[in-house]
């Protein structure tokens, strides 16, 4: 815990430059960061006051392996990013959380009372409510506190601003009250708690778990009530290359029949052979009955499940390319899942406007940019919004200038995983 005022001298003189060069992994991003938390600790003082406070941080997260798998109970491979949510925050003698977030105008909440409330589903206090109820249903310590937010997580790229929101409150009631005791696994199940519960919306783990955990882990939902995940370690930053998720534009508008037709059309296969869930049916099985289930069925639904089964055991592959360290191989897989997602999945353009295929344009484009020596997919659940390239370092400005002349000055997003997920920061 510091005072406010100390903390700022500190970033200005550059005393945390190693701490923050750390955290987001990339050099020509740390003059930004310097300021933007010295706006945070500034902002907290207008608002609460000069106060001893701590600083905490949440990334955002990138989907990269196991494209539309979770929901079958599939595996998944993700990577926390150097976008991330921050807080100023000092601990209350009460039981009342003030969060005051940059762009929301959230109500205190009294961590007191954790009754479900039918008329804060959809809201922020839901989500404090919620992971304050999840804490304490753990055994954990829950008490108030005040905090300024602020997040650089870019909202509708599908990097899950929402899950970086929940990493941050468990983060922060582990730290404040717990001793830092809370795992990050237990923080991002609490925060899928939370949204489930609370917030009133139906979510998977992948998110939380991204962000809670941080750098690249894979998570097997087989059995769903108890995930395994697992961290991944691997350098991202000697691979020389860097994450960009590029914004292509296209409207989510009336696109939500194509998402839920998803996983509707594996679920028939599933039902063919009187399960619930892909994850369920034996490939070989699928396989041999291919001709009798596109009969029964048609061939879309067909075409997805081979996209499932491909991509559950590519993301192992994938996580042993890494472990190997060959990076090459993981950047093959991740063209091979791309690729599946277009012919077979299906989720890159809608066909209710044949017309608009920003995210194939994207794509397209990409892979003239690139030349073969990096790659490129959808990011995420497809129909419109972004994609992900992982780039070689040497042609990354050639090609942030030849995307964003197609989708315009600031389309391109140029993320590196970073290596922790929720974060007590200067500790």
């Amino acid at each position: 815990m510091a005072n406010i005022q100390t903390l700022i001298e500190e970033m200005k003189t550059g005393k945390h430059d190693a701490d923050l060069l750390e955290l987001y992994v990339d050099e020509s991003v740390i003059e930004r960061q310097k300021a933007r938390y010295v706006l945070a600790l500034e902002t907290f003082k207008d608002h609460f006051g000069d106060k001893e406070v701590r600083v905490y941080s949440a990334p955002g997260r990138s989907e990269v392996g196991g494209n539309h798998t979770d929901h079958q109970r599939g595996r998944v491979l993700a990577a926390g990013v150097n976008l991330d949510t921050i807080a100023v925050v000092a601990k209350r003698d009460d039981d009342v959380i003030v969060v005051d977030s940059e762009g929301f105008n959230i109500k205190p909440v009294n961590a007191a009372i954790l009754d479900i409330n039918e008329k804060e589903a959809g809201t922020s206090e839901a989500i404090i409510r919620g992971v304050a109820a999840g804490i304490k249903n753990k055994g954990g310590i829950i008490g108030g506190f005040e905090a300024y937010m602020t997040s650089d997580v870019l909202e509708g790229a599908g990097l899950s601003s929402s899950a970086a929101f929940e990493t941050l409150l468990g983060t922060i009631l582990s730290h404040e009250y717990n001793e830092g005791s809370i795992s990050a696994v237990d923080i991002a199940k609490i925060g899928q708690y939370a949204e489930n519960e609370y917030f009133m919306k139906p979510c998977g783990l992948m998110d939380q778990m991204a962000s809670s955990v941080g750098s690249f882990i894979t998570i097997d939902f087989k059995d769903p009530k108890n995930p395994i995940v697992e961290k991944v370690d691997f350098d991202f930053d000697s691979s020389n290359h860097s994450l960009c998720i590029v914004d292509t534009k296209g409207s989510h508008a009336d696109l939500t029949d194509e998402y839920a037709s998803v996983p509707a059309d594996m679920k028939k296969v599933a039902n063919y052979f009187g399960k619930d869930v892909l994850r369920e049916v034996d490939p070989n099985e699928f396989y041999a009955n291919v001709g009798d289930i596109r009969n029964a069925i048609g061939d879309r639904p067909v075409l997805r499940a081979y996209h499932f089964f491909g991509d559950n055991d590519r993301v192992v592959d994938e996580v042993a390319a890494l472990k190997a360290n060959d990076f090459e191989t993981f950047k093959n897989l991740v063209k091979a899942s791309g690729g599946s997602s277009f012919k077979y999945l299906q989720n890159v353009y809608s066909n209710k406007n044949i017309n608009e295929q920003n995210i194939s344009t994207g794509l397209a484009m990409s892979e003239y940019l690139l030349q073969g020596k990096g790659v490129c997919r959808v990011h995420g659940g497809g129909f419109a919004g972004t994609i992900q390239a992982f780039v070689p370092n040497e042609m990354l400005t050639a090609y942030k200038q030849g995307i964003e002349a197609v989708f315009g000055e600031g389309s391109c997003y140029v993320l590196k995983v970073r290596p922790f997920g929720g974060y007590k920061v200067f500790a």
